[in-house]
């Protein structure tokens, strides 16, 4: 892959194992800001994977709060790049909390009979629920992205994106005026043609962003099978090979 504005704002990253390192080896007031980064990155994905998996809102929420605490103290301080991806090592101390849990609360009859016991589902089930919480968040996290560029005097990249997802079979007339009364502004059908193609141009470079910052190391080799993996690379080929292509 030749060298691209993709692959220089990948290499300007502060990947996972960055900020985990800066959390685990030292104290003080640094350490403990990564940490909470930490907890504020990952809290979305476990809460989407545990709710997935007890069908309790409430357990499910109280196992995140677990896990939060753990990563405040520093419980998680033993991972190692050398042994696998950032996600896997997580997804493993997330089944670890459900499990602990489970044996902890053996003799209750609501869990007894439910599925809270992570050995009702097989290794495949297990990783894929797990893959779907973390493309879901990863996504979550990419539009808010837009929204907060979009809020920090930059396009309408947000509002028009969020207008076309909403509505698929809306055409441009039909999105300029929504756009237009969102906006409080005119917006012609010529220029939400552009805008939507670069506001899905910009949500492709800050899902690329997202992803790279979930790995070791944001290489765009790594990022690349990341998105293949994760389902996502329909959304950021352009971004990725820096061609000015439609999505």
């Amino acid at each position: 892959m030749e060298p691209n504005d993709s692959n220089i704002r990948l290499s300007r990253i502060a990947t996972r194992l960055t900020v985990w390192l800066a959390a685990h080896r030292g104290e003080g007031e640094a350490a403990l800001a990564a940490r909470q980064d930490l907890v504020l990155r990952y809290y979305g994905a476990v809460y989407r994977y545990l709710l997935g998996m007890l069908r309790d809102p409430a357990a499910a929420e109280d196992l995140t709060q677990e896990f939060a605490v753990r990563v405040l103290r520093g419980d998680f301080k033993n991972y190692d790049s050398e042994r696998g991806r950032f996600r896997d090592f997580l997804k493993t101390a997330v089944r670890h909390l459900v499990m602990d849990q489970w044996k902890k609360h053996k003799d209750r009859p609501a869990l007894a009979a439910g599925q809270a016991e992570p050995a009702a589902e097989t290794e495949a089930e297990f990783d894929q629920a797990f893959l779907s919480k973390w493309k879901e968040e990863l996504i979550a996290r990419t539009w808010e992205a837009l929204r907060k560029d979009q809020e920090e005097n930059g396009p309408p990249y947000y509002t028009v994106l969020r207008c076309k997802t909403d509505q698929p079979e809306a055409r441009s007339p039909q999105l300029a005026d929504q756009v237009s009364a969102q906006l409080g502004k005119a917006v012609t059908s010529e220029s939400v043609r552009q805008l939507v193609h670069r506001s899905r141009r910009r949500f492709a470079e800050l899902l690329v962003e997202e992803v790279g910052r979930s790995l070791n190391a944001a290489e765009p080799d790594r990022v690349t099978e990341e998105l293949i993996e994760l389902g996502l690379m329909c959304y950021c080929r352009a971004a990725v090979s820096g061609a000015d292509q439609p999505m």
